[in-house]
């Protein structure tokens, strides 16, 4: 199971509490901001997509989608977003749990700029009820991002 990988990806760090799971689903924003009691931003959605057919991430606010101009003119490509029943080969976690935390070899990790807004966010741990609360200092420690990004727009 994805949780267990991320649990050990963190345990591995010296970190093994970074990870907690609920009784209730958080796998949307919206539902884990409603366990978390807090706003939708806070929650990092983890965008799976393929960038030149490559699979990359790109981790955003979750109160924002991403912006197909804005993505083109960071990446020279439209955004294809990973058909669902192929996320888990190609990323490592499956739709519901995806995170920047234990991912396949080669999938490179973006953080888009509306993440900065906060202190602290809640990506997904792995599962569809599991989350981690990090600070953008700590996840850029402990992710090999690529950049950050400027890929997304609020939600309309």
């Amino acid at each position: 199971m994805s949780v267990e990988k991320v649990k050990k990806f963190f345990a591995e760090l010296g970190e093994p509490e970074k990870v907690v799971e609920f009784n209730e689903s958080t796998a949307t924003s919206e539902e884990a901001a409603s366990v978390l009691n807090c706003e939708v931003g806070r929650i990092a959605k983890t965008i799976s997509v393929f960038a030149d057919k490559k699979p990359i991430l790109i981790l955003l606010g979750g109160d924002m989608k991403l912006d197909n101009k804005k993505f083109k003119a960071q990446f020279g490509t439209r955004p294809k977003m990973i058909p669902i029943e192929e996320v888990e080969n190609f990323i490592g976690h499956a739709v519901g749990g995806v995170c920047p935390f234990a991912v396949n070899d080669g999938v490179k990790i973006f953080l888009d700029e509306s993440l900065k807004r906060f202190d602290f966010i809640y990506p997904a741990a792995g599962s569809s009820n599991s989350i981690v609360k990090i600070n953008l200092i700590e996840l850029e420690k402990y992710i090999k991002s690529a950049g950050w990004v400027d890929v997304a727009k609020l939600k309309t």
